[in-house]
């Protein structure tokens, strides 16, 4: 085969820097924009960002330019002297410092920041180490309070803490280690360290007071019989303890005011607040979709390395110059994910307003590719802008994609979107005779008089979804 040249043309996608941080910002919810911007302001100073946070520091700059553009070959000893000068008690600046800073409201201090809260290990061991255990003793139990999981369980029993504490002489035995673990279980909040379920409720119960009305057939219960307990089965408890149905009922009632979950309270989660990107208002009768302010944050060329462009030299000119292109792009990006982000939620408005109007019964189905087709984009560009952006309307605030859901063939050969399937079956539950709760299949035949074609294992599945216990579970809880 002998080598030759070919000339072929072809065309190829490639994305080149700019298109990545566009991507890349549309992506973002508001707080990493803020974070992304301020990182972007901190490397490039070009940039000018309005943040709030620099208001207090630029003040201070401001006030005192002749640091900066002054003289600098003033000796150490006028420099000295001037300062001295200038923090002289009786000077005219001190002066008015004072006289200022009387001025200052009493409450005008510092906020006062959240202590970071306390979890459940920290909790417990601080109890160990008030309990008067031994050094031994002290091993065990942080070994112990270290294998926990979140809810404040033992779940893979001591085999793992007896591994923790291979290097201790002599070994530690089980029954040593056992010991310390019923110790533990009682520290506050009962129940920790157990072994299972059964295991911590009887741990609660065991603290009520012996007195207390159906404690012992309680723990009876608890120890043995779970799953009936789960079930409520009342007849089948009386019977297999030989107890009256009025005894069961007082049993199952104290065993319910037991915190399954002990260590659940120490949630280290903590909650999170969202701020909305668009708000819908409805103004003359018609919807109306505005960006918040936060979604376009206010940048500015810096005028002053701008006018340095044609008096520096060549090479940090050439920085310069680089700089400035960067912050023209940055600003080009964010407008575009401003109009991006506002076309998406006119659009959702605008399709969704029977929800706004009426509520989720009345939302209609709606996928990403329908939205994408309408809006001239591509798919992928509306799953970034939907994510982790928020549309306060007066119904909620609610992610941009709750206002995605499937369709469901209706009778008359249209659709009907899953959440409002789900919202039919929740308001049919919620207005159900609580005597004669409503099965899967009546809540399927009731569907299907309206004209919705949904199957039973549909509404089971929706039912599961939304945690509304069946029929059967429903009754017994009443």
């Amino acid at each position: 085969m002998k080598p030759g040249i070919q000339l072929r043309q072809s065309q190829q996608l490639s994305l080149t820097p700019q298109l990545q941080q566009a991507i890349r910002l549309l992506q973002l919810s508001q707080i990493e924009l803020q974070v992304e911007l301020r990182e972007l302001a901190e490397a490039n100073p070009l940039i000018d960002l309005d943040d709030p946070d620099s208001e207090d520091e630029d003040q201070v700059e401001a006030a005192t330019p002749e640091e900066a553009d002054g003289p600098a070959d003033d000796s150490r000893k006028e420099s000295a002297s001037e300062d001295d000068d200038y923090w002289d008690e009786s000077s005219p600046q001190v002066v008015e410092w004072a006289q200022s800073s009387r001025n200052f409201d009493d409450d005008d201090k510092f906020e006062p920041q959240d202590a970071a809260p306390e979890n459940l290990r920290d909790h417990l061991q601080w109890q160990a180490n008030l309990s008067g255990l031994s050094a031994r003793e002290a091993a065990i139990a942080a070994a112990i309070i270290d294998a926990l999981d979140d809810d404040g369980y033992l779940r893979e029993g001591l085999e793992p803490v007896l591994a923790a504490l291979a290097t201790l002489e002599p070994p530690v035995g089980k029954d040593q280690a056992e010991a310390v673990r019923v110790r533990i279980q009682h520290f506050e909040p009962v129940g920790v360290a157990s072994l299972d379920l059964g295991d911590c409720l009887d741990a609660q119960l065991g603290q009520l007071d012996p007195a207390t009305e159906g404690r012992e057939l309680a723990r009876a219960i608890v120890a043995s019989e779970l799953d009936l307990l789960a079930r409520r089965d009342v007849a089948k408890l009386a019977s297999r303890f030989g107890a009256h149905e009025n005894e069961v009922i007082a049993a199952i009632t104290l065993v319910r005011a037991m915190d399954p979950r002990p260590g659940s309270r120490f949630d280290p989660t903590q909650t999170e607040y969202v701020t909305p990107d668009a708000y819908a208002v409805k103004v003359g009768g018609r919807w109306r979709v505005s960006l918040s302010p936060d979604c376009q944050p206010r940048l500015a060329i810096n005028q002053h390395y701008c006018g340095l462009i044609a008096r520096a030299q060549r090479s940090d000119a050439a920085w310069l110059r680089g700089q400035l292109q960067e912050a023209r792009w940055l600003m080009k990006s964010l407008e575009a994910r401003a109009d991006t982000l506002l076309k998406v939620a006119q659009a959702i408005v605008r399709t969704q307003s029977a929800f706004l109007d009426f509520g989720p019964e009345a939302m209609r189905p709606l996928v990403m590719r329908e939205l994408a087709e309408e809006l001239g984009m591509h798919e992928s560009t509306i799953s970034r802008v939907t994510t982790r952006k928020y549309l306060h309307t007066p119904r909620g605030t609610f992610e941009f994609k709750h206002f995605f859901s499937s369709s469901v063939a209706t009778e008359d050969g249209g659709s009907a979107s899953a959440t409002a399937i789900q919202a039919m079956i929740k308001k049919l539950v919620y207005e159900e005779d609580p005597i004669k709760p409503l099965s899967d299949q009546t809540l399927t035949a009731e569907l299907n008089r309206r004209g919705i074609q949904v199957a039973r294992r549909t509404v089971a599945k929706y039912r599961e979804q939304m945690r509304i216990p069946s029929s059967s579970e429903r009754l017994r809880a009443r």
